[in-house]
């Protein structure tokens, strides 16, 4: 167990390193900028805010915005971690998104910390898991750690398209010499 604690921390580091890559980089002008008409993001509502949902991803799946991209970071993270601490496992409409670059980095950082902790502190790799699966699925916690690892490094490269997409449409463009 031991090793693949090892496994999954390196794997963790990683991908949070790409992560801070691009938040290293990001605007409060970017996480609302729109790749798409057809487009999920979050919006202030009473109280906070609220993310464009559907239980059933429609078809074609619309782009999201980075705004929504990190409320989506906050919301898989925060339930791994109910899962892997045995707590009780918010619903999606009791995840708070903080709404700015500096606010969203701390709340993503402390989410991060605490998975680091609780990884650190479990010993159940080899129990059931019932998340992201269903429960009887045969997938353990180590499969949901890794889980976590995968999509945590895809979001972060959705994160880093749409900075490199939003920003290429401001700069001039560069050519390679041949």
């Amino acid at each position: 167990m031991t090793e693949v604690k090892q496994v999954l921390q390196q794997q963790m580091s990683t991908a949070w390193a790409l992560l801070d890559y691009h938040v290293q980089q990001w605007r409060d002008d970017d996480l609302f900028w729109e790749p798409a008409p057809s487009h999920w993001t979050m919006h202030q509502v009473e109280g906070g805010w609220a993310p464009d949902f559907a239980e059933v991803e429609p078809t074609p799946v619309p782009a999201p915005t980075i705004a929504w991209l990190t409320w989506h970071i906050g919301w898989w993270w925060t339930t791994a971690l109910a899962h892997l601490e045995r707590t009780d496992i918010p619903a999606r409409e009791d995840i708070g998104w903080p709404g700015t670059c500096a606010s969203i980095t701390e709340w993503l950082g402390n989410i991060h910390q605490a998975w680091r902790t609780g990884l650190a502190a479990t010993d159940r790799l080899d129990d059931e898991s019932a998340f992201p699966w269903p429960a009887g699925s045969g997938h353990t916690v180590a499969d949901m750690c890794a889980w976590v690892n995968i999509e945590l490094t895809k979001n972060a490269a959705e994160i880093g398209q749409l900075l490199i997409l939003r920003h290429a449409r401001h700069r001039p463009a560069h050519r390679s010499p041949r």
